[in-house]
């Protein structure tokens, strides 16, 4: 009878780890991204197998460094499925970040992936705040090979803290992570939020929110 309840209990986990699976499992082996293909499924339609090559799993350009010089003094270079095809329905993608000294990657959110970052050089201070009520910062300086793990959803950053130029690798948990900028989506919102409601949210004057608009 306990070998019974624990194959139950077993079937019942296993179910449940599926359910909340935010992206399912591929029933081929590959369904190579076609955008030219008007079709929209969760994710692209497949390319027809017969015209699949190696050039559709490969992607050259994390080596190269990324522009740095803008406001934030970082770049982002994906590797998402507009990028590579190969990836599409498979649930990943990565990322090469490099920061100029006191570069930062400003607060963000991925709606649909889990990130796990990897330092290849210099220290950079990674951190995430945890959901309401809470809202508590979890961060830490890291060193080149260490690692940090920003949980699906929740608001992260990142900054170079180092007294030169650093890079990192991240890894997300979908083909399509999504991107959603604090800054960006409260204040350059397009219609743009009324700035009283602003106003009275942050607790600012209504023309200083007015001008962050401007500059968002």
């Amino acid at each position: 009878m306990a070998k019974y309840c624990i194959l139950i209990l077993s079937l019942l986990a296993l179910s449940c780890s599926m359910a909340v699976a935010y992206e399912p499992s591929p029933l081929q082996d590959f369904c190579v991204a076609d955008p030219a293909n008007s079709a929209r499924v969760n994710g692209l339609a497949c390319l027809d197998a017969k015209l699949v090559n190696a050039d559709h799993f490969s992607f050259s350009g994390l080596h190269a460094a990324g522009n740095t010089s803008n406001k934030f003094g970082s770049a982002v270079t994906p590797v998402t499925v507009a990028q590579l095809p190969g990836l599409n329905t498979l649930g990943i993608s990565m990322v090469r970040i490099d920061y100029a000294r006191w570069g930062v990657i400003p607060p963000h959110a991925h709606p649909r992936a889990t990130e796990i970052l990897t330092v290849l050089e210099g220290t950079v201070e990674a951190g995430f705040v945890t959901s309401n009520p809470d809202n508590r910062l979890i961060s830490k300086v890291l060193k080149k090979g260490d690692v940090f793990v920003f949980p699906v959803g929740l608001i992260h950053f990142q900054r170079n803290v180092g007294h030169g130029s650093a890079v990192a690798v991240a890894s997300l948990s979908s083909q399509n992570p999504g991107l959603v900028t604090a800054s960006g989506a409260v204040f350059g919102s397009n219609p743009p939020v009324p700035a009283d409601i602003l106003s009275k949210a942050f607790q600012l004057d209504k023309s200083i929110v007015e001008h962050l608009q401007t500059v968002f």
